[in-house]
This record gives C-alpha cells, sequence and structure tokens, in this order.
C-alpha cells in the first residue's frame, strides 16, 4: 500500500470510529400482521400476538384501529376511520400504545373529532400533551362532598331540581323535547363563572351540531369551551371513544383546579354504537341485544365526574348525560340503567312541550339527589314553599276538570298555580341570574302576581326582570355571595316588587 496514503486512511479510519460511537444503534422489535376480513366498522386481524386489549393498530391506508377481541386465532379491531383501501391480506402493525387525546388551554374554542383532529378552520391545535381516553376514576379519598351549585340560569331546575359542581344530572326525555337545549343554556350562563365547557356530540346531525356551535359562538361562550363531534356520519368506533376523551379533556383542566361541565349528548347513540360494534365481532348479546357490559360502559365513564378536595387541586367534573326514551318509557334497559349511575335526573315531557310550557320540565319526575346541599341559600327560602304549592295545584288542576264544584280556597290555590306555571316558564337561550330568579320565585309566592291576569304574568315578569338592572344591589351581592337574606332586605324588595307591579298593572 502506497505510504502516502496512510496518514489519509488513518484520518477517515479515526472519524468513521467517532461517528459510530456518537450513533446509538438499536433493534426495534415490529410486529406486523394481515386482515382476514372487513366488516362495517370492525375488521379481524392475525399474526400480532403480542397485542394487548385496547392497543391502537395502525394499517396500510393510515386509519387506526382498536384491538376490541383478543381471540386465540385471531383479534376483532374497531376501526377508527373509514375502510377505504382495506381488503383481506393488508398489513397491519402494533403501535405499542392506547388510543389517546390533545389535552390542554390550546382545544379552547376549538372543534375537534374524537381523535383530537380539529375541524374548523382554524390553525393547527396548539398543544404538545396527550392523555389516554380511559382513566382511573379519581379513588374516594380524593372526592370532596358536592356543596357549590352550578346555576343553569334555568329558573325551573335551580329552585327545585338543583345541580352541584361535580355532580352527574341525567337530562332524558323523548325525541324533540328540549334536552340539549337545556343542556346549551347552562353552558351560556357559566360564561361569567369561570366555568370550562365541553359539550361532546355523540350520533348526532351535522346539522344540529352545526347550530349548537353557531349558537355558542353568537353569545361569545365558544372562547371557554372545547366542542367534540362524533356525527351520525363518523364510524362507530369514533362514535364509540367520543365521550371518554371528551372526559379526559375535561379531567385536564380539573386538575389545574377548575370547575368544567361536560355534556354527553347522547349517550342513547353510544349505546347504540357499542351494541352495533359489539354484535359485528360476535360478542354474546343479552336484553335488546346489548353485550353484558353495557352498564360497565357507562358507569366507567360518569364515575370520573367529581370534586376534588383542595390538597388535590380543588377542581371539579359535572356530567350532564343525556338520553332519548321512546314512548315515555322511562323503565326502558339504558333510561333505568343510567338513572341508577347519576346522581338524579331531569324529565322533559313531551306533553308539556306540546302544552307550550317550556322549558318541558315535568316536576314530580325529575329529583336532585344532591338537593339543597348544592343550592345557594336565597333558594331555600322559596323552593320548599314553591314545590309543595306547585305539587298541590296539578292534583287541584286534574280534579277541578271533572266539573267539581270547588269552594274558596281551592280556587285561589288553582289560580296561584297557574300564575306559578306561568313564572317558571323561560324562553330558549335567555338563562337569569340567581338574583332574578329569586326576586321572582319570592313575588309568585307571596302572592304580588295573583291581581295580574294570567296572560300577562310572562310579560309583567320580564319588566320585573328590566326593572331590576340597577337596583336592589345589597340584596343582589348577598345572594350571589350565598348569604342570607334577613327581614330587612325581604321588606325592601317587596316593596320594590309592588311598585313595579303596580306600575306595570296602571
Amino acid at each position: 500500500m502506497n505510504s502516502d496514503f496512510e496518514p489519509f486512511l488513518q484520518q477517515a479510519s479515526e472519524q468513521l470510529g467517532s461517528m459510530l460511537q456518537q450513533d446509538a444503534f438499536a433493534l426495534r422489535a415490529r410486529e406486523v400482521g394481515r386482515v382476514l376480513q372487513v366488516s362495517t366498522g370492525v375488521v379481524r386481524v392475525s399474526g400480532l400476538p403480542g397485542t394487548q386489549a385496547m392497543e391502537l393498530l395502525r394499517f396500510d391506508n393510515g386509519i387506526l384501529g382498536i384491538a376490541f377481541n383478543l381471540d386465540p386465532d385471531e383479534i376483532g379491531v374497531v376501526l377508527l376511520g373509514e375502510k377505504t383501501g382495506l381488503s383481506a391480506g393488508s398489513r397491519v402493525e402494533r403501535t405499542g400504545r392506547v388510543v389517546d387525546v390533545p389535552v390542554g388551554s390550546g382545544l379552547l374554542g376549538r372543534v375537534i373529532d374524537a381523535l383530537g383532529q380539529p375541524l374548523d378552520t382554524a390553525d393547527a391545535i396548539n398543544t404538545d400533551l396527550r392523555w389516554p381516553i380511559e382513566r382511573e376514576a379519581r379513588p374516594i379519598i380524593e372526592r370532596s362532598p358536592v356543596t357549590e351549585p352550578l346555576q343553569t340560569g334555568i329558573k325551573v331546575i335551580d329552585a327545585l331540581i338543583p345541580i352541584g359542581r361535580g355532580q352527574r344530572q341525567l337530562i332524558l326525555g323523548d325525541r324533540q323535547t328540549g334536552k340539549t337545549a337545556i343542556a346549551i343554556d347552562t353552558v351560556l350562563n357559566q360564561s361569567d363563572k369561570n366555568v370550562i365547557a365541553v359539550y361532546c356530540a355523540i350520533g348526532q346531525r351535522g346539522s344540529a351540531v352545526a347550530k349548537v356551535i353557531d349558537c355558542l359562538r353568537t353569545a361569545d361562550a365558544l372562547k371557554n369551551s372545547v366542542v367534540l363531534v362524533a356525527s351520525g356520519e363518523s364510524t362507530p368506533g369514533l362514535q364509540y371513544i367520543a365521550p371518554y376523551a371528551a372526559a379526559s379533556i375535561a379531567e385536564w383542566f380539573m386538575e389545574q383546579g377548575r370547575d368544567v361541565l361536560v355534556i354527553y349528548d347522547d349517550l342513547t347513540r353510544h349505546a347504540h354504537a357499542y351494541r352495533e360494534l359489539s354484535l359485528l365481532l360476535r360478542r354474546p348479546p343479552g336484553r335488546e341485544a346489548y353485550p353484558g357490559d353495557i352498564f360497565y360502559l357507562h358507569s366507567r365513564l360518569l364515575e370520573r365526574a367529581t370534586h376534588l378536595k383542595p390538597a388535590f387541586g380543588g377542581g371539579s367534573l359535572t356530567a350532564l348525560p343525556i338520553i332519548e326514551t321512546q314512548a315515555q318509557n322511562l323503565s326502558a334497559y339504558i333510561p333505568t340503567n343510567l338513572i341508577s349511575i347519576t346522581d338524579g335526573q331531569i324529565y322533559l315531557s313531551p306533553t308539556l312541550f306540546q302544552k307550550g310550557e317550556l322549558p318541558a320540565v315535568d316536576v314530580g319526575k325529575s329529583v336532585s339527589r344532591v338537593g339543597g346541599k348544592a343550592q345557594l341559600p336565597g333558594y331555600l327560602e322559596v323552593s320548599g314553599q314553591l314545590r309543595l304549592a306547585y305539587a298541590q295545584f296539578e292534583e287541584l288542576e286534574a280534579f277541578a276538570r271533572f266539573g267539581t264544584r270547588l269552594d274558596e280556597a281551592t280556587r285561589h290555590s288553582i289560580e296561584r298555580g297557574r300564575r306559578v306555571r306561568e313564572i317558571l316558564k323561560q324562553d330558549e337561550n335567555q338563562p337569569l341570574s340567581a338574583f332574578e330568579q329569586i326576586v321572582l320565585l319570592i313575588a309568585v309566592n307571596e302572592g304580588l302576581f295573583d291581581a295580574v291576569a294570567v296572560v300577562s304574568v310572562k310579560k309583567t315578569a320580564h319588566q320585573l326582570g328590566q326593572a331590576l338592572a340597577n337596583q336592589l344591589a345589597a340584596q343582589r351581592e348577598k345572594i350571589h355571595a350565598g348569604q342570607r337574606l334577613g327581614d330587612e332586605d325581604r321588606l325592601q324588595m317587596l316593596a320594590f316588587i309592588r311598585s313595579v307591579l303596580a306600575d306595570a298593572n296602571a
């Protein structure tokens, strides 16, 4: 060898050795399988012996799937995208991770799908943190009692069926009775209360979801909200994971010490999607063809709603699941499951809806198991009397239809009840503050609306609400601060109400 090349070779050898030392070579094991069968929303694959339950698998066309059934000879996979390009023999590879979703404040004001991909026209989501969609509920030792109210802005709910921060309150009723309207009104009422809202649409029509988004944007509430959409056109797999993804997004805010409201609209369609997947994967069917773990499907989701102790951040996650009943059948399988899981229910009656009594909340069939513990003291002075009087009125009104001659006291109770019913009516997207609600309820309880014609009660109540704009500041502050009203406060409020009603009737 020519000696002239020896220094060059020596230098090249040293450089190569240095490069090899700096680079870390590692062997990575890859498990690659093959698709055996493709069905609607699911596929069967083989050749992945190390796959774990609920692990993500990646297919040739780039879409992901969840390992749902781990059988000895094959794996049943739920697709999280369209099956376009998949056929028997296609390659599938393990990813080594479970389904996760981006979390963080960068999601506020955004519309995303169940995988965290943006559906709006804004830029990419500004967050690098991802959490698994399936997370264990917080243990009992970390939970605090539900004592702080979550105001919906709806009189009949805040007064008679109160909701607390950290509670799970079910909203149910037949189709087109105003279930989503109540949930959206609750979101709108949080705009000045430092509460984050996560709205999860499952199996809804695209036009219905667009209407909700437009409503939030018009009211400037979208900036404090996250909208997660798995529409009716999405695959059953995306509809299945959607509420769990929404829960993880909400939990991140809760663990930052924030109060969060999450709405699942609706879990009936979620159960239908799970039933479809289970039947396609040939899981044993049970009652109404639902699989045996249908109860666990929703219980593990709703158990994540809680109010944390201050030592663990002090945040809260309030869940408002929505389900649809058929022909007012509250004893159907899914409704009874969810009624037993949640802390109460708000039932919307189609009969009341047809009569124009909106919101169509049936007070007799609705209940809050938290009750007055999560209610402002100002309500406690009026709600008990109001509930009793309204229940008596409904019984007397039904009795009066028989044409029976009624005594003076009974006629008076019926007339008072009709005015209470008018007061409890409320237009959509017009939530009221706690102060305005309590003033109206005190007025009707004290009989100050008795002289107002029934057809004029709603108009007069609106005039009273407008007159309260800059009045009774001391009483307003006490009510919103959670303090009880003294005798002097009540006298001043009654005097003001009488003067306004006198001017309205003049």
